[in-house]
């Protein structure tokens, strides 16, 4: 499928892009769903800095718990994804920063909680991002980061067609500078970084029902013909127009089928600074 790609791993490009498929997926994600592991440690008067936000549905529900919230992104425009978020929900105690993970633009020890979710497998060198979030939050506050594992994700049926997207989403991610595995590497990130006082855990997300199935599956099914990453995948010779196809056809295959199953794995570190 396609030529090698190649890349300078130290300005990584976010692979997924804003397309309202990819949009879809990240506005399901809520603090119940992909933030469990940090919940129990965020009390009402804390501080918290929201990484990479994205549409901002995680961040919104962590607003509603704690006493303040700083939401970044990597540039304006997706920031402003975001803020129509906590707009809508009428929250008044956010604010907003444009910042790039590998140098924050914040005094040492601002922040109580310091929050990543499915950031540190698209940036271009995941050890500084996590000692710049050490850097900036308060001796005995935590840094909070869950990535997921792409090599560690498992369905059924195993369609060919579905081989073929993870061989794809592989190299493309690699290609941007990112590491689609991430999960499986955050404590050895997070020791490089300095941490000592680590507490490494795994979840899932889980797609099985007919409604999950047609949700996840339709969504990568548009995702793989539409997004940032198909443009990506056709530019570089790393797939055809038809390969693409071929791939979307097969995540409508999946999601019709009653056998279909999904495992999505995560790596998550709750870090003590």
């Amino acid at each position: 499928m396609g030529m090698p790609i190649v890349c300078d791993t130290m300005n990584a490009v976010y692979t997924h892009g804003h397309h309202e498929s990819v949009l879809r997926s990240h506005r399901w994600r809520t603090a119940e769903n992909s933030a469990a592991y940090l919940l129990p440690h965020l009390k009402p008067h804390m501080k918290v800095l929201d990484v990479g936000a994205g549409p901002g549905t995680i961040s919104a529900d962590l607003a509603a718990l704690v006493g303040h919230l700083t939401v970044s992104e990597v540039t304006a425009e997706a920031l402003e994804l975001a803020r129509a978020e906590v707009t809508a929900r009428g929250l008044t105690n956010v604010d907003f920063a444009v910042a790039d993970v590998h140098a924050l633009d914040h005094p040492d020890d601002t922040f109580c909680v310091v929050h990543a979710h499915q950031v540190l497998q698209h940036v271009g060198d995941p050890v500084q991002a996590l000692r710049e979030m050490r850097r900036v939050t308060r001796p005995g506050g935590c840094v909070a980061v869950r990535d997921s594992d792409y090599a560690a994700f498992a369905w059924y049926p195993r369609l060919p067609e579905l081989d073929s997207w993870m061989e794809l989403y592989q190299r493309v991610a690699r290609a941007n500078g990112g590491e689609p595995d991430a999960g499986r590497r955050l404590l050895s990130w997070a020791r490089a970084a300095g941490f000592t006082d680590i507490t490494a855990t795994s979840s899932t997300w889980c797609f099985s029902t007919d409604e999950d199935r047609h949700w996840w599956g339709g969504m990568w099914a548009e995702r793989i013909l539409r997004s940032d990453m198909a443009r990506q995948a056709l530019a570089s010779g790393a797939a055809t127009e038809a390969d693409l196809r071929r791939i979307s056809d097969g995540w409508r295959a999946w999601a019709d089928s009653a056998d279909g199953w999904i495992s999505i794995l995560h790596g998550e570190l709750v870090c003590r600074a």
